[in-house]
């Protein structure tokens, strides 16, 4: 995109759903992260290098769906992906790993995936960069208006929080327990264009940020633009970025059933009163540090409850258009991660045990797809 070109919302005529999971890739003997993602990726059928694509750094790979209509679409599609996906990496020496930092590697040891893009950004990053090594899931849900793709980025902000207290799976990092459900989010904050974006007046007033941005040389594209959710103009969606990679499949798709149904909900709803965005960053800063036993505070009124609570108001706030959309199976998981919590927390558990990374990664790891 040249600074000169106006901004076009390819808009989506329903709410199809597009879910990127970024995935370790570990040394089968080691369990550290290992470089082995152009191997793997040489050997990815012709008809999935759409589908599975290289990330930041080598020991990192990108599993993409193609553009769902269902959450049982994305299901499938995911399985598919990543069962594909595993036997490659097995047969080079590697496994996959589904959580969002590796509990040992260090970052200055990784490589920088062999792309322009990717070599500029970390050439620009530089320690930041190095420190780098997360992943994270994204949703893309599509939206039929670019102003209501404006109202529904302003109003899943107050959400923002819930989203990732459910997904928290990041509390090691460099081999040492850093006190937060989500040391991710921390790291991620620390890049530029990152974190909890400020509200926008319209389609009109995102078009002149991104010519701004991009007329003084701060962006090359929107994808440079790292908000924890932010409208996706090609795609013609809204993309919530702000999860941790959850450590299940099963976790995957309930978060997915659950922002596909709060979009429509906010897309249909009047835009509020403008949250203050200390109390959003508040709000988040418990997620990353307690998870689902943080305090949420509501923005509008100042009430303040576990988040726990938040999350079984969301879900019963969203279950009746889950229902419409077919998707209370996926969606009714999500107050059973309330009661089995969330990757941080097992990891946590699983490391007690012997106080063994490897074993925790091999336990971790088991659970997938139960």
């Amino acid at each position: 995109m040249t600074c000169m070109e106006e901004l076009i919302f390819n808009k989506s005529p329903a709410p199809t759903i597009g879910v990127e999971l970024e995935i370790q890739i570990l040394d089968a003997e080691t369990l550290a992260l290992s470089p082995l993602s152009p191997e793997a990726l040489k050997m990815v059928p012709p008809s999935l290098n759409e589908r599975i694509k290289p990330e930041f750094i080598q020991s990192m790979i990108e599993i993409n769906t193609g553009i769902c209509t269902t959450v049982a679409d994305v299901e499938r599609d995911l399985t598919d992906s990543y069962t594909l996906l595993s036997d490659i990496v097995d047969g080079l020496g590697g496994s996959l790993y589904c959580t969002s930092l590796h509990p040992f590697s260090k970052g200055p040891d990784q490589k920088v995936a062999n792309n322009p893009r990717y070599k500029r950004i970390m050439n620009d990053l530089q320690i930041v960069g190095r420190r780098f090594i997360t992943q994270g899931l994204h949703v893309h849900i599509g939206i039929d208006d670019e102003e209501k793709v404006i109202r529904v980025n302003n109003n899943m902000r107050i959400y923002l929080p819930i989203l990732l207290a459910l997904s928290t799976s990041s509390p090691f990092y460099e081999g040492e327990d850093t006190g937060l459900m989500s040391y991710r989010s921390k790291l991620f904050e620390a890049l530029p264009l990152a974190g909890m974006p400020d509200s926008l007046d319209n389609w009109e007033d995102f078009d002149n940020l991104i010519t701004l941005l991009s007329r003084s040389g701060i962006i090359d594209s929107v994808k440079d633009i790292w908000w924890d959710i932010r409208p996706h103009p090609d795609f013609g969606t809204i993309e919530i970025r702000i999860c941790d990679l959850p450590y299940s499949m099963r976790d995957i798709l309930a978060l997915t059933a659950l922002i596909q149904a709060l979009v429509l909900v906010l897309a249909e709803q009047e835009e509020r009163p403008e949250p203050h965005i200390q109390i959003l960053r508040s709000n988040k800063w418990q997620a990353a540090r307690y998870g689902l036993k943080g305090v949420y505070v509501d923005p509008f009124y100042g009430k303040k409850c576990l988040i726990k609570e938040a999350v079984t108001n969301l879900y019963n706030h969203v279950k009746p258009v889950a229902e419409m959309l077919k998707s209370t199976k996926y969606l009714d998981e999500v107050p059973r991660i309330l009661k089995r919590t969330t990757g941080a927390d097992i990891q946590r558990k699983l490391y007690k045990k012997n106080h063994d990374f490897k074993e925790m990664i091999k336990g971790t790891q088991e659970l997938f797809f139960k």
